[in-house]
């Protein structure tokens, strides 16, 4: 089949990598224009980009493709599919009606759960033990198309938000390999979606890694995975802000003898050790092993008590303010 690939993203890239392998012609990869990065905001191109100069594709970068002129451009192609994997825009439907087929989408959930802008984090910030990737027909809403195959994985108790974008985008390619089979002997099916069952995982902001402390330590152990790494798990110590990198959830405190008075309260700080700061939470704590405080490196809980006379009863807030 001919086929125009629009993705951006790195979480595209193995789908591309696999595509070029396959009897399948690729005449445009369609990514998002160069953005400025770094200290000396230099250009730099998109993964897809990068990968798809690599491979000696023609690329192509709109600012925007749902222009007339982007459409009628991209229609000239005359391709029977178009595939879009973590492009950046959502197609009209005028864009829609490029391919002689349609449209597809690879999506990093099992539909109807998570749509939107980021399905991989809020799947592990909510404790999911399960999820995958989709692969639907590109409707005018949002993730919302039928599905012509899906796959689950298992989430690791120790995947990231980074981590698990990584396997699921080699899941990915391997589905999507799989259903340009099933499109190309005419044997695939178009399952609607349960719409009431639908739930959404929209683009996380800042204020979304704030951590409350009156919540059980298994849940801020989700939360500081989901949101690596970005935004990062959030919490402020003495006014400053804290990014937390690595915790885990420990039933009792590492010496065993830490009852929690009446007068504790969550986010306290009940032991210091080089192995880890240990906060009360609403259920069970928190043993910190890897931190960032603002204007310092990363670091590890042996290197961060060396420069800071951090020691029990302090405590971690979400307000900027302690108290």
């Amino acid at each position: 089949m001919n086929i125009i690939f629009l993705g951006s993203a790195q979480f595209a890239v193995p789908s591309l990598e696999i595509l070029l392998k396959t009897k399948h012609k690729i005449s445009c990869v369609v990514t998002q224009p160069d953005k400025k990065k770094g200290r000396g905001l230099h250009l730099e191109g998109t993964p897809v980009k990068l990968a798809a100069s690599g491979a000696g594709l023609k690329i192509y970068q709109p600012g925007d493709i749902n222009s007339s002129e982007e459409i009628e451009f991209l229609k000239s192609f005359g391709v029977d599919l178009v595939i879009v994997i973590a492009y950046g825009q959502i197609l009209s439907k005028a864009a829609l009606s490029i391919p002689r087929i349609f449209c597809i989408n690879s999506h990093a959930s099992i539909l109807p759960k998570y749509r939107g802008a980021a399905p991989i984090n809020w799947a592990i910030i909510m404790g999911e033990e399960t999820t995958g990737v989709t692969i639907m027909k590109l409707e005018e809403k949002m993730d919302a198309g039928p599905v012509i195959a899906y796959k689950e994985m298992n989430i690791a108790n120790d995947d990231t938000a980074d981590s698990l974008e990584n396997k699921l985008s080699y899941l990915a390619a391997e589905l999507l390999i799989n259903s340009l089979n099933l499109i190309e002997e005419k044997k695939f099916q178009l399952i609607p979606q349960d719409n009431k069952a639908a739930t959404f995982a929209p683009k996380l902001k800042k204020r979304d890694g704030l951590i409350n402390w009156d919540k059980p330590a298994g849940e801020i152990y989700n939360l500081i995975r989901g949101c690596f790494p970005w935004p990062g798990a959030l919490t402020y110590y003495n006014g400053k802000l804290v990014k937390i990198f690595k915790a885990r959830v420990t039933k009792s405190p590492p010496h065993g003898d830490f009852l929690r008075p009446p007068s504790r309260g969550a986010g306290e700080i009940a032991e210091v050790t080089k192995n880890g700061i240990l906060i009360i939470t609403k259920e069970d704590n928190l043993l910190i092993e890897e931190l960032q405080i603002e204007g310092k490196k990363r670091m590890s809980v042996e290197e961060f008590i060396s420069g800071h006379k951090i020691q029990a009863g302090e405590k971690f807030t979400s307000l900027q303010k302690s108290s």
